[in-house]
C-alpha cells in the first residue's frame, strides 16, 4: 500500500513519480508474460497437425533441405535388393548407414532419438526370436554348428541358434526397410513432398492438392472425436463396460463425428471452388520446389556406398542376393 499511496512530503516529492513508474513497469512487463503463456497453452490445446508447413531446420540437418523426390529415389533401389538379400551383414550396414544419415541430418526431438538408438535394437530382437520360432527345424539342419547349438528346448521340439540367426536375418532386413523409408518419412512434410510430385514429377495438381486436402482431414478428426468424448463426459454419458458398452460408445461418437466430417467437406469443397481450382490446367506455385545439384550428389552418393556395401559383404561371404523366396539364408 505504501508503495503506491503519493507521499506529499517536500522531500518525498521526488520519489514519487519514480514509484509510480516501477509498478507500471511492472504491470506492463508482466502482460506480455501473460499473454505469452496464454497463447502457448492455447497452442498446446491445438491439434497438431502433420502436414502443417514446418519452421526451417538449421544448415546441419541437410535431410531437410533435399528434395522429397531425392529422399525418395536414393534408398528405393536398395531397398528393392534388401527384399532378395539373405544374411545378417548386409542389412545390419543399412540399419547403420540409414541411423547415421538420421541422427547427424534430421531434425529428431530426444524422444524420437531415444526410439530409434533404443527401441529398434530391442525390437529388432523380438522380431528375430518371434520369427526363430516358425522356423522348421528340417531346413536348417545344414546350417553348421550353430543348427547344433540348443538354446531352448521344450519337450522333443529344440530352438537352435541357426532358427534364431535365420529369424533374426529376416527381422534385420524388416528393420533396415523401416530405416531407409525413415530417411524421407521423417524429414519430409505433407506439403513438400505433393509440391515434390507436382512440379517435379508433373502428377496433376488435381490428384496431389486434393489428396493433400483429404489427408490433412485426418487430425481435424482425431481433435474433433477429443470434443465429441469431451461433450459426452461432460453430460454424464456412462455406456457402461464390456463389448456392447463399447459398440454403444462407437456409434455414439461415430454419428456426430460424421456429421462434423460432411460439413468440413463441404466447406473445403466450396473453398476451392471460390479459388478457382481445378479451372486451369496448370497453376501457380507459391513455393517452388527445384531438384538442385545438392539432390544429385547425394542420390549418386548413397547409391555408390550402397554398390560398396554390397561388394563388400559379397567378397567377404557374409551375405547373398537370390531370387529363391524359400532360402533360409543362414
Amino acid at each position: 500500500m505504501s508503495a503506491v499511496t503519493p507521499d506529499l512530503t517536500p522531500d518525498a516529492a521526488p520519489s514519487a513519480p519514480s514509484v509510480a513508474p516501477t509498478a507500471s513497469a511492472t504491470a506492463g512487463a508482466t502482460r506480455p508474460a501473460a499473454d505469452a503463456a496464454a497463447t502457448a497453452a492455447h497452442a498446446s490445446t491445438r491439434p497438431h497437425d502433420p502436414y502443417a508447413e514446418q519452421a526451417p531446420a538449421p544448415g546441419i540437418r541437410f535431410l531437410h533441405h533435399l528434395n522429397p523426390l531425392a529422399k525418395f529415389a536414393a534408398p528405393l533401389p536398395v531397398m528393392l535388393a534388401l527384399i532378395f538379400t539373405r544374411g545378417l551383414a548386409i542389412p545390419t550396414a543399412f540399419i547403420v548407414l540409414a541411423l547415421a544419415l538420421l541422427v547427424v541430418g534430421a531434425r529428431l526431438s530426444g524422444r524420437a532419438l531415444a526410439v530409434l538408438l533404443l527401441g529398434v535394437p530391442v525390437a529388432i530382437a523380438v522380431l528375430g526370436l518371434s520369427f526363430g520360432l516358425w522356423v522348421d527345424p528340417e531346413r536348417i539342419s545344414g546350417g553348421g554348428a550353430a543348427a547344433s547349438v540348443v538354446i531352448f528346448e521344450i519337450g522333443d521340439w529344440q530352438f537352435t541358434l541357426a532358427a534364431y540367426l535365420t529369424g533374426l536375418a529376416t527381422a534385420l532386413r524388416i528393420a533396415a526397410l523401416l530405416m531407409l523409408s525413415l530417411i524421407a518419412g521423417l524429414t519430409t512434410s505433407g506439403p513438400e513432398l505433393v509440391r515434390a510430385l507436382v512440379q517435379n514429377l508433373r502428377v496433376p495438381y488435381r490428384i496431389g492438392y486434393t489428396a493433400l486436402a483429404a489427408l490433412r482431414f485426418v487430425p481435424r478428426f482425431g481433435h474433433e472425436l477429443e470434443v465429441i468424448r469431451a461433450a459426452h463426459r461432460v453430460r454424464g454419458t456412462d455406456a457402461g463396460r464390456g463389448p456392447i458398452a463399447a459398440v454403444r460408445r462407437t456409434i455414439g461418437t461415430a454419428i456426430p463425428l460424421l456429421a462434423s466430417a460432411i460439413r468440413h467437406a463441404e466447406r473445403v469443397a466450396l473453398a476451392m471452388d471460390a479459388r478457382a481450382f481445378g479451372a486451369h490446367p496448370t497453376r501457380t506455385e507459391r513455393t517452388i520446389s527445384r531438384w538442385r545439384v545438392r539432390d544429385t550428389v547425394f542420390v549418386i552418393a548413397f547409391w555408390a556406398v550402397s554398390v560398396a556395401i554390397y561388394w563388400w559383404a559379397l567378397q567377404a561371404g557374409l551375405g547373398g542376393v537370390t531370387s529363391d523366396r524359400t532360402e533360409v539364408g543362414l
